[in-house]
């Protein structure tokens, strides 16, 4: 008995050993639980809000974490572009006065979800909203706003996704009084959903009573719109003072013909874009590009002769980002014409993509000469500017941030990739955005290549993008970034194109969707 009870005694105080040897070691484990909420809520802070959502149905605390507003600040409730799914009309608006509240700063709403009710309750429970994209682009038909009397009034940035058959005028009119402090405005129009067969187009949004609503207006984009024209552009000049950017791209029924009375109006333009566009060379030489404020101007796609091309550049004081690819009259002589005027002299960007027409010789003169303030340089999609031209010039593109180079077209020839990239890298420390446009069956590249792909990587640690064609190459390049853990900079060119806009004064606000 005695022995038993020796016994017990020893198993008891071996369990209780071992129960604070258990303890001492879970004192010492780390554990998610452990963190504080508010380092939670950081982590939680650079997932997707589908993500967030999941995160949710982990426990009763991360729930509560989860719904904090301060994780709902920009929301997109468009799934098919990038945001998330709401159900029903009542999710939203419980989402709207318990998750969004006062900290919802921008918000996508697709066409099912935009009625009066949400507008009104957005309107009274986001004080803060600034940011609002409406997408109207899918409807057949508009829900009722006949009742609704509330909206957003501080709005700053709006944009409007446009559908080819809906008039928009119903609900317009009922935010005309809330939108006056706008500064930024997009129209999308329906360009890339556009058919080759002809069919009748109808004005959906009344302009000029949309220009009388918005004196405040700073940026303007009219993208894609197919009932665009020059009238419009003369009804938001009339009216918009303050007017610094004005983007007409894919309007073709914009022609130019009041560029005059735009330039002498705003005072304060600096940014024109009308890539795409009818522009008319009688009217661009018409205009007083002399005593204007545009700095940045993309003529990218139009029919201007170079007569017009060389009156404009020559005639404009202080050009810092020009854009005038797919032109067939911009050639030899139009550079030549611009650079002996002096008015490139605070060039900053470069974007002639596909001008057959100028010679590498002309083209090699001018980069040499301005290459060194270039902070973006596309000379892309043109078969006789080879590897051969851009080691040359690379060497003098010290301050480039931009490079795009290559063609999707067949060479004859062979790009030596390889001594490309050990040049960029040598050259470019500040690059940050590089696009190779070349055909895989194109480049050569040898067994040794990883260390020029090395010396890129190392060099320029500001990339943060590279896009190249599927290929050999592509794997390779993309298997030597992921293994230093950069996964996201190799991407391809099915997938993302690089351009010069990033360097754009008003980049930022220009962009949409």
């Amino acid at each position: 008995m005695k022995d038993c009870c020796t016994a017990m005694d020893v198993l008891l105080v071996e369990k209780t050993r071992l129960r604070k040897s258990s303890q001492l070691n879970l004192s010492f484990r780390t554990s998610i639980e452990k963190l504080p909420d508010k380092v939670i809520l950081h982590i939680f802070s650079y997932l997707s809000h589908l993500e967030i959502c999941r995160m949710a149905m982990v426990c009763r605390r991360w729930r509560t974490i989860a719904y904090d507003t301060k994780l709902w600040k920009n929301v997109s409730l468009r799934p098919e572009v990038s945001g998330l799914h709401v159900g029903s009309l009542d999710s939203l608006l419980h989402m709207v006065s318990v998750r969004f509240g006062a900290s919802l700063r921008y918000i996508e709403l697709p066409i099912e979800l935009i009625t009066h009710t949400v507008l009104h309750e957005l309107a009274s429970k986001c004080p803060n909203l600034t940011h609002m994209l409406l997408d109207f682009s899918t409807a057949m038909q508009l829900h009722d706003f006949s009742e609704m009397q509330a909206f957003p009034a501080k709005l700053r940035y709006m944009c409007i996704c446009l559908s080819e058959v809906i008039f928009m005028e119903g609900f317009m009119r009922k935010i005309y009084n809330f939108i006056n402090g706008l500064e930024v405005l997009h129209l999308i129009g329906t360009y890339e959903k556009c058919e080759e067969e002809e069919e009748e187009i109808y004005e959906v949004i009344n302009v000029h009573k949309l220009k009388s609503a918005t004196p405040n207006l700073r940026v303007i984009n009219l993208y894609g719109i197919n009932f665009i024209d020059d009238s419009h552009i003369d009804a938001f000049s009339s009216n918009c003072i303050q007017l610094e950017c004005l983007a007409v791209n894919y309007c073709n029924k914009v022609t130019g013909s009041t560029l005059k009375p735009l330039l002498a109006r705003s005072k304060q333009l600096k940014c024109l874009l009308m890539n795409g566009t009818n522009l008319k060379s009688e009217f661009v030489m018409q205009a007083e590009w002399d005593k204007c404020s545009v700095q940045e101007l993309d003529i990218s796609g139009t029919d201007l002769s170079s007569e017009c091309l060389i009156d404009l550049l020559t005639r404009i004081p202080s050009l810092r980002f020009l854009s005038a690819g797919q032109i067939n009259g911009f050639n030899d002589a139009v550079l030549k014409a611009w650079a002996e005027s002096g008015n490139a002299k605070s060039l900053i960007a470069l974007d002639i993509d596909s001008s057959d027409n100028v010679s590498d010789e002309s083209l090699g003169r001018f980069i040499t000469r301005y290459g060194s303030q270039l902070q973006a340089c596309v000379l892309s999609g043109m078969t006789h500017i080879t590897d051969a031209l851009w080691m040359t010039i690379l060497p003098t593109l010290s301050n480039v941030k931009i490079i795009v180079m290559g063609t999707t077209e067949r060479l004859s020839g062979n790009i030596h990739v390889d001594q490309l990239m050990d040049t960029i890298g040598s050259s470019c420390p500040k690059l940050e955005r590089l696009e190779l446009r070349w055909d895989p069956e194109n480049l050569r590249f040898s067994d040794k290549s990883q260390k020029a792909i090395d010396l890129l990587r190392v060099k320029c640690p500001k990339l943060r993008c590279m896009v190249l064609s599927d290929g050999r190459y592509y794997e390779t390049v993309k298997a030597n970034f992921e293994r230093a853990d950069r996964t996201t900079v190799v991407r391809t060119t099915t997938s993302c194109r690089v351009s010069g806009y990033h360097v754009l004064s008003n980049y930022n606000d220009l962009i949409f969707n």
